[in-house]
């Protein structure tokens, strides 16, 4: 049950590429603000201060994370798209969920800026040329490079991932 709370979907695993997949995972980037924002709808101060699961973040965390985690994602595909192998920064998520921003901004803040940055992440991808989709960032902490491909696949998993913990909290606590 654990396991099924941290990964509720399961963990990511990428695909080979296909324009089935990458149409498949642009539609989850799209709508991923959206879906975002319904999981939250009319929770109140005390659901959202309520943790996904034993040990992980409040879905106030939760919300600022993905904000986090795909502005981040943003820049490494630009990054990958404009230089050879770059090197992407790392950054401790677990440090940035407890700044202050994410414990005084409400989440409404998060969501519209998913929002716009994802309105802008799509218009940079929608018409990559398939070979574009093999360029490489190098990931320090992991020492190995990764392609766009395998990060479009994450991203669109992550976000699902997340807005899964949030609709699993409401349907265990039937809110």
């Amino acid at each position: 049950m654990t396991e099924d709370l941290k990964y509720p979907i399961g963990k990511y695993q990428t695909k080979p590429f296909s324009q089935k997949q990458k149409d498949e995972w642009l539609l989850d980037i799209k709508f991923l603000p959206t879906e975002l924002e319904l999981a939250i709808q009319n929770l109140d101060e005390h659901q959202l201060q309520t943790p996904y699961r034993d040990g992980g973040w409040t879905v106030h965390q939760l919300v600022h994370h993905v904000a986090d985690s795909h502005m981040n994602a943003y820049i490494r595909f630009r990054l990958g798209l404009t230089e050879n192998n770059p090197i992407i920064k790392p950054y401790d998520q677990d440090a940035w969920a407890l700044l202050n921003d994410v414990k005084t901004l409400p989440v409404n803040i998060s969501i519209t800026l998913l929002h716009a940055l994802h309105r802008r992440w799509l218009s940079t991808l929608e018409e990559l040329e398939d070979d574009k989709w093999e360029h490489t960032v190098f990931h320090p902490e992991q020492q190995k490079e990764i392609s766009l491909w395998y990060l479009l696949g994450m991203y669109a998993w992550h976000g699902k991932h997340h807005v899964a913990h949030i609709i699993s909290l409401r349907e265990r606590n039937n809110w």
